[in-house]
């Protein structure tokens, strides 16, 4: 994908577009939802280029490795730090130092604004494993910045 520094000025300028654009509404909830549509439809389209020459995956578990290793790496340059699963179709994704919060603070000063940079990557990884046949829910969580962790948990049929 693009650099590191365009990418993050775009994801930044589409954050304070949403939020402007909806400055009479009080509920916040509403623009992180737009946010995360905005990733789902990116997360479906990326993911569409990088597995079209690739092997059909065994099961979640491979493509979650897929999702941390090579999709990561595509959109953030970095693999993820950790990978945790109970083996049960919860996954957590933890990031330890995550480009779209790194230029925000390091600590807990700007901890609130968090939910409106996340939602977009919430997104992101809820479109690439839809477009792989995996149902899911991803929650995002941070408690000093700049890590934060992702969960995934997979929606059985």
């Amino acid at each position: 994908m693009a650099d590191e520094a365009p990418f993050q000025l775009l994801h930044s300028e589409v954050i304070q577009y949403i939020y402007k654009s909806a400055e009479g509404e009080t509920e916040s909830g509403r623009n992180v939802t737009k946010l995360e549509n905005i990733g789902f439809r990116v997360g479906q389209g990326l993911i569409e280029r990088m597995t079209k020459d690739t092997a059909r995956f065994k099961d979640e578990l491979d493509i979650m490795k897929f999702i941390c290793k090579d999709f990561w790496t595509c959109v953030f340059k970095k693999q993820i730090d950790n990978l945790r699963t109970n083996h049960q179709g919860i996954y957590v994704l933890q990031d330890n130092k995550f480009g779209l919060l790194s230029h925000l603070s390091v600590g807990k000063q700007y901890l609130e604004h968090a939910p409106k940079y996340l939602a977009f990557t919430c997104g992101l990884v809820r479109g690439a494993l839809s477009n792989l046949g995996v149902k899911s829910i991803v929650t995002s969580e941070v408690s000093v910045m700049p890590s934060c962790k992702f969960q995934v948990m997979i929606q059985k049929a």
